[in-house]
């Protein structure tokens, strides 16, 4: 193999294995986004839908990732939270990870929802923008599979910010505070240009040997 396409099949096999996990990690987690939601607004049914669209839409996303590794014949890497976006979003927000969240709180205070729902909103945003950048990656558009799977992600994207967005405005709620967004552009800095790098050149990365959505524990063990 000549070393522009390895470098491009480890690109790629890097890039969906931490696509995969946020994919896996994003619909898992709005379970807990649902149960808060159908108890702090029950009346808001277009909302609650909004989200269960939202969940829907990150359970296809993980199923195509899957898909394209299994077409490849290969596991994905076995990464863990530390190449997750939320995960760290809701560490530094919250204090405690997605598991420690704690449902009541937040839907007995208006204000934790109102953060619960901001932090979604920045996360799919910045989400938005890093699909429109690797739509324009040379490494991603070599392969037309990883290709389409992007432009299914892009299309989705808008659904995925607009319905918290739009519930902060109804209800007269700041859309982000400065902190935030500071949270989200680091974290994402992170990712990036240290994350992604460290694990492209860490060739002893073990691969899963179970798929996620098979065992719930594959990830958190880790």
């Amino acid at each position: 193999m000549n070393p522009v396409a390895a470098y491009r099949k480890r690109f790629l096999d890097v890039l969906a294995s931490i696509y995969i996990y946020n994919e896996h990690r994003g619909y898992t987690s709005l379970d807990r986004v649902l149960e808060a939601a159908r108890k702090h607004c029950p009346e808001d049914e277009e909302f609650i839908k909004a989200i269960e669209k939202h969940r829907a839409d990150e359970h296809k996303h993980y199923r195509m990732f899957r898909r394209w590794f299994e077409l490849q014949g290969r596991m994905p890497l076995k990464v863990d939270r530390t190449c997750g976006h939320i995960d760290h979003f809701i560490q530094k927000v919250f204090g405690c990870t997605i598991e420690d969240l704690d449902t009541d709180a937040i839907v007995a205070d208006h204000r934790e929802f109102e953060k619960l729902c901001r932090v979604i909103m920045l996360t799919e945003q910045r989400g938005m923008r890093q699909v429109i950048d690797l739509l324009q990656n040379p490494n991603v558009l070599s392969n037309k599979a990883m290709t389409r799977i992007f432009q299914v992600v892009e299309v989705d994207e808008p659904d995925h910010y607009m319905p918290y967005e739009k519930w902060l405005l109804a209800h007269d709620c700041i859309t982000a505070k400065w902190r935030e967004r500071w949270a989200d552009y680091w974290i994402n800095w992170s990712l990036v240009w240290v994350k992604l790098p460290t694990l492209f050149f860490r060739r002893a990365t073990p691969r899963l040997s179970v798929w996620p959505d098979e065992d719930v524990t594959v990830y958190a063990a880790t």
